[in-house]
């Protein structure tokens, strides 16, 4: 066999096993973003994950603008994406500020934060006015999920019908365990969606439910709250607030 011909060869079987290589990480990517918690529970599976060399392809229909946020997010931070292509729509049946925006908004809210039930809760609007019912695990938690509702906009006051009753330990825990990636896309929302912490001047990142914080805070007061709002992200075992205050 002639010198060129071996080096061709050479070359072809080169490009196969590097093309391979690259099918195989984009699909690693597309597993890793189906499997969490956002994309199965908080998008419920309404969002399509395409992966080409590292370019992610993002489709689907979803309830506000918030969950296509968390969608970037969360397959943002997977090792080997080189760029997140955002094709999804937002439902237009849900009109921003009606009675069901507003309830989405809420079953949302309880999807995310810990010390609350999103399986235990249902949740009624009718003019604005929120009828929270189910069940809670302490009074605790039913005035957390009230609270919850009403920091939502546009709502103009929430009856919270909630009857507490203690339910065994297993079916509180049941199915919310909380990856980290979920968990890191969750508190990056939080910080954005809130009006007194610098989001873009914190990084976020979790290990086993751990999270870390690092980047400027303005104040003392902006450190506590950034450390507070991760706190209460579902599935953060602890916090560790490595921030700065600015001079």
């Amino acid at each position: 066999m002639k010198l060129g011909h071996i080096l061709i060869s050479s070359f072809i079987a080169a490009s196969a096993v590097s093309l391979l290589a690259a099918a195989d990480a984009d699909r690693k990517i597309e597993d890793a973003a189906k499997a969490s918690y956002n994309f199965r529970v908080v998008l419920d599976n309404h969002v399509t994950v395409k992966t080409d060399e590292g370019v992610v392809t993002l489709t689907g229909v979803v309830a506000d603008d918030d969950l296509k946020s968390v969608a970037e997010d969360t397959v943002s931070s997977l090792p080997g994406v080189l760029r997140v292509n955002d094709q999804i729509t937002v439902d237009p049946a849900l009109a921003k500020h009606s009675d069901a925006w507003i309830a989405w908004k809420i079953h949302f809210q309880l999807l995310v934060h810990a010390d609350v039930s999103y399986r235990d809760t249902k949740v009624d609007v009718k003019d604005g006015v929120v009828t929270l019912s189910g069940t809670a695990d302490t009074i605790a938690q039913k005035e957390l999920t009230g609270q919850h509702a009403k920091e939502i906009d546009w709502v103009k006051s929430v009856k919270n019908d909630i009857v507490v009753k203690a339910a065994p330990a297993e079916t509180r825990t049941m199915g919310d365990t909380i990856d980290d990636l979920s968990i890191t896309a969750q508190v990056k929302y939080a910080l954005l969606s809130h009006k007194s912490t610098s989001a873009l001047k914190t990084k976020v990142s979790t290990t086993d439910g751990v999270v870390v914080l690092a980047g400027e805070a303005n104040n003392d007061a902006e450190k506590t709250l950034v450390g507070k709002l991760a706190g209460n992200i579902r599935g953060v075992k602890s916090v560790t607030n490595n921030m700065t205050v600015k001079d």
